[in-house]
């Protein structure tokens, strides 16, 4: 698929959401059109999946297969390769032409059959392998609220409209790479959240970010066993660093239901196999699901500055995340929380890359010491980046990424980046937005340990201590201009010559004045 048919695929599905406007709220249609887009995904899989494998037989359309035999042995079939199974009359197109019917000869109402295939989608991973990617998938597709119009028969005309705007576009997976389409729906998510506001960091983290991310923890490798993303939102980051290396297994966890279930989609979405990627929802801090696993690549966008239980938990002091460091993350800032956790998962030929607030950089207090056990103790930090203002959805604070390895290279310098400065991004609307050659500058830069002034500064430990461990950006990077210097002279001439010029111009408006006959205003 060329770049201009998937655009036109983009284009096509975002204009969806712009028809459904006004009719249900943003945050409504967003889960009602990402949900449908899967489940014509799932139909469609389905449908080139059986012909494939009735090929040679009587019947070679699925859509027109009776054989309970052979519908069973697809079934089988389905279930070990897709991880799913759709009968034919189950299908997108099957039940989108049903609420297409012409309603004076027959019911277009298809809500409760809708339904029920939904729940059979689910139903039919029950005791198999897949069972726990497709469980409660469905559940934000609440057909019967009252959000999606006030009446059952204005609930059906929604829905009908959305399977109808879905059913005119091919996503023609029989031909394209499976991550095209998955593409588009990354793009969709990305439109939701420019809209979103604050919530929209709850599920999304800016392209060109996750980018930063993914390349730094694939530094010098091609291949990766494993990467985990202990905040995962909507699974972005972790497929954004399978664009970068190959990636074997997929690890994450998140604790709102609702974009717990775009992760599992998005991950099929995009081709991933159901036995390759491992998402979980829960609390990571309280309920951590991966803690006897150590993962090759971390990434994360954790919510900033969150509230933990901290000392108010005992356990936590003697929790092998956070124990060995003498104190714990304040509890209305859990940032070094999610740091201390994301490290004890990282194993020893491992890159962890994660964005946090600026504050983790220089605040004192318990943060303080974390921060000087990490560099004194553990010399683990290997790079800090500062990033523009205005990049996130939802907050204008600025922010950097913190890099750490176990195993460090050069493990006698820490380099410091600072790209938040004008020149290093562009200005879209109401955000800042990094630009590809911002990206590849960071990238480059981080991955040769250069100094360039007023860019980045490779800093010795014996710097960072005398700073007393404070990693503020400017302690490091020097990006302040010189201005020019003033001819003081020159100033007291021109302010000569606009006293003279003032006084002509005030000569010639006494004469106006008594022309006119009015008084001076002198």
């Amino acid at each position: 698929m060329s770049e201009d048919q998937k655009r036109q695929l983009e284009s096509q599905l975002w204009g969806i959401a712009n028809l459904l406007r006004g009719k249900i709220s943003a945050d409504d249609y967003r889960d009602y059109i990402l949900g449908f887009i899967f489940y014509k995904y799932l139909s469609e899989r389905q449908y080139n999946y059986a012909n494939s494998l009735l090929e040679g037989e009587a019947v070679e359309d699925y859509l027109e297969l009776k054989d309970p035999e052979l519908l069973e042995a697809i079934k089988e079939e389905s279930l070990q390769t897709l991880g799913y199974f759709l009968l034919p009359e189950q299908l997108f197109s099957a039940i989108a032409a049903r609420g297409s019917a012409d309603t004076e000869t027959e019911s277009n109402y298809i809500l409760e059959d809708l339904k029920a295939i939904l729940n059979h989608i689910e139903q039919s991973t029950m005791g198999t392998d897949s069972e726990e990617d497709f469980n409660d998938l469905f559940d934000d597709l609440d057909l019967n609220s009252t959000k999606i119009g006030r009446t059952v028969a204005a609930r059906n005309s929604i829905i009908v409209q959305i399977l109808n705007y879905l059913n005119k576009i091919d996503f023609r997976l029989e031909d394209i790479e499976s991550d095209v389409l998955g593409d588009a729906y990354e793009y969709l998510i990305g439109e939701f959240a420019a809209g979103a506001g604050k919530t929209a960091g709850e599920f999304y983290t800016p392209q060109q970010v996750s980018k930063i991310l993914a390349k730094i923890v694939t530094t010098g490798k091609e291949k990766l066993k494993s990467v985990y993303d202990p905040t995962c939102g909507s699974g972005s980051l972790l497929l954004r660093v399978a664009k970068e290396a190959k990636v074997s297994e997929y690890y994450g966890q998140e604790m709102t239901r609702t974009t717990y279930n775009l992760a599992r989609m998005n991950m099929i979405l995009h081709g991933v196999h159901y036995r390759e990627f491992d998402i979980k929802q829960e609390d990571t801090l309280e309920h951590p699901q991966h803690l006897d696993l150590r993962f090759e690549a971390i990434v994360a966008n954790p919510p900033f500055s969150a509230h933990w239980k901290g000392d108010d938990n005992p356990i936590y002091h003697n929790d092998p995340r956070f124990s060995q460091y003498g104190k714990l993350a304040p509890k209305t800032k859990a940032d070094f929380a999610f740091l201390q956790h994301m490290l004890y998962q990282l194993a020893d030929n491992g890159i962890m890359a994660s964005v946090f607030p600026h504050g983790v950089l220089f605040r004192g207090a318990a943060e303080g010491v974390i921060r000087e056990y990490l560099i004194r103790e553990l010399n683990v930090l290997d790079a800090v980046i500062g990033l523009p203002a205005n990049i996130f959805y939802g907050t204008s604070i600025p922010t950097c990424i913190v890099v750490l390895k176990k195993c460090r290279e050069q493990d006698d310098n820490v380099v410091f980046i600072d790209a938040s400065g004008e020149g290093n991004f562009i200005k879209v609307g109401n955000q800042n937005k990094l630009r590809e050659e911002d990206v590849e500058r960071i990238v480059d830069t981080y991955r040769s340990r250069e100094t360039v002034e007023k860019y980045s500064y490779v800093a010795t430990l014996a710097e960072i201590a005398k700073n007393d461990y404070n990693l503020n950006i400017p302690r490091y990077v020097d990006t302040f201009e010189e201005e020019e210097d003033i001819n003081l002279d020159q100033v007291a001439e021109d302010l000569r010559n606009l006293d003279s010029e003032l006084k002509t111009n005030e000569v010639s408006l006494i004469g106006f004045c008594k022309q006119l006959g009015i008084s001076t205003p002198f």
